[in-house]
C-alpha cells in the first residue's frame, strides 16, 4: 500500500514506522530540523528502549510523492486547514484521507444519515477548503489513543497505547477502511473498526475538554487531575464537562459516554495531554488565578498542586475555527442553531 503520513510528528512518526517497517511504501510531509534529521538518518522510534529505524521519503512539499492509495493526516486541525490545498497533489481517483486528529472533523455530517446530513461545519472548515479541496467522500474517521512524543529532530518515543479507531463516516465496513485496519493490524496497532465513528470522536473530545485546560494552566498530569479532587467534583471540569456532554446529548449519544471517558483517565497515565505545548507547560504555572513564570524548573513533568482547583475556577470550552479540541464544541452548537 503506498501511504503518506502528512505530519510526522509524535503520532505521524509513530505510524509511519511501524508502517514502513511492515513493507508499505511510506512517505512523510516533515518540516524543519525534524526533517532534515529524517533525511539524513531516518525516522527513529523508541518504544519500551527498543529502537527501531525506518529510512523514508520524506519533504516538506508533498507534490514530491505524487497520489497515494492512504493519505494519513496527523496534523492539528488549524494546520490541516491550513494545508487542505496542497493535499491534492497526493490525491487520485480511489485515494482515502485519514483523518487521525481531535476534535470535531470537517466532514462530521456526511452521510450522517439524520436531519443535518451532508451539512458543511464552517466554524470548523471556514469557507470549505478541505470539503472542496479533499472532499467528504474521501474521508475516513480515525480516533488516535496512543501516547507519543517528539524528543529530538528524527526521534519518537512512544509511551503507551496503540490503538486507533477508524470508522467510515456512512458507518459501513468498507472495502478501503478493513484494507486500513488489516494494514495497520499487521505492522502491530489495534485497529478496530466501528459503526458509529461519531461516538467515539464525542468520547475523546469528552477527555479533552475536561481534561487539557486544568492540565494546561496548572502543570498537573492526567491522574492527578482525576484524583485531586476527586473524579467528576472538580468545577475545572464540571463547566467544559457539562457544556460538551449537553452538545453531544443532542445528537442522541449513548449515556455511558461521560462515565467511561472520565472515569477510564484516572489508572491511565502522569503525564499531560499531547496536545498541550510542552515549552509553554514549562515556562509558565498557574497560582489562584494568575500565570507565573518559574525559574528553570529542574523537575518540568512534576505537576502543581492541583487541589485548589476545586470551587476556585471553571475553564470555559474555547472557541474560533480550526481548533483541535474546544473548537469543535462550537461547531456543533452553531450547525444546532442553524
Amino acid at each position: 500500500m503506498r501511504l503518506c503520513v502528512y505530519g510526522a510528528g509524535a503520532i505521524g512518526g509513530y505510524l509511519a514506522v511501524q508502517l514502513a517497517l511492515a513493507g508499505h511504501e511510506v512517505c512523510v510531509v516533515a518540516r524543519g530540523p525534524h526533517l532534515r534529521a529524517i533525511r539524513e538518518r531516518g525516522l527513529k522510534l523508541v518504544i519500551n528502549g527498543s529502537e527501531k529505524v525506518a529510512h523514508v521519503a520524506a519533504s516538506d512539499d508533498p507534490r514530491d510523492f505524487g497520489p497515494q492509495d492512504m493519505v494519513i493526516c496527523a496534523l492539528k486541525a488549524h494546520q490541516a486547514y491550513e494545508c487542505a490545498k496542497d493535499f491534492v497533489s497526493l490525491l487520485g481517483p480511489d485515494s482515502a484521507v485519514v483523518t487521525a486528529m481531535n476534535g470535531i472533523p470537517w466532514w462530521y455530517f456526511y452521510k450522517d444519515r439524520g436531519r443535518f446530513e451532508d451539512r458543511h461545519l464552517d466554524s470548523v472548515d471556514p469557507g470549505g477548503r478541505q470539503w472542496h479541496y479533499i472532499g467528504p467522500e474521501r474521508a475516513i474517521g480515525c480516533v488516535v489513543d496512543p501516547a507519543c512524543e517528539v524528543v529530538a529532530p528524527g526521534v519518537i518515543v512512544h509511551h503507551e497505547f496503540k490503538r486507533f479507531t477508524l470508522g467510515e463516516p456512512d458507518g459501513s465496513r468498507s472495502s478501503r477502511v478493513m484494507g486500513l485496519s488489516k494494514a495497520l493490524t499487521e505492522a502491530g496497532f489495534e485497529a478496530p473498526v466501528r459503526e458509529n465513528i461519531r461516538w467515539n470522536v464525542w468520547l475523546k473530545l469528552w477527555g479533552n475538554v475536561c481534561f487539557n485546560p486544568i492540565s494546561a494552566l496548572t502543570g498537573a498530569t492526567l491522574d492527578r487531575i482525576t484524583s485531586s479532587p476527586p473524579p467528576g467534583q472538580s468545577s475545572g471540569t464540571k463547566c467544559p464537562c457539562c457544556r460538551t456532554w449537553n452538545a453531544a446529548a443532542r445528537w442522541k449519544l449513548t449515556r455511558w459516554l461521560p462515565l467511561s471517558r472520565n472515569w477510564g483517565y484516572s489508572p491511565v497515565s502522569q503525564r499531560q495531554p499531547s496536545m498541550l505545548c510542552w515549552r509553554w507547560s514549562r515556562s509558565a504555572r498557574m497560582h489562584r488565578g494568575s500565570i507565573r513564570p518559574f525559574d528553570h524548573n529542574p523537575h518540568p513533568t512534576e505537576p502543581t498542586d492541583a487541589s485548589w482547583i476545586h470551587g476556585t475556577f471553571a475553564v470555559p470550552l474555547g472557541h474560533g475555527h480550526g481548533g483541535a479540541e474546544a473548537g469543535g464544541g462550537v461547531a456543533i452548537e452553531n450547525a444546532t442553531r442553524a
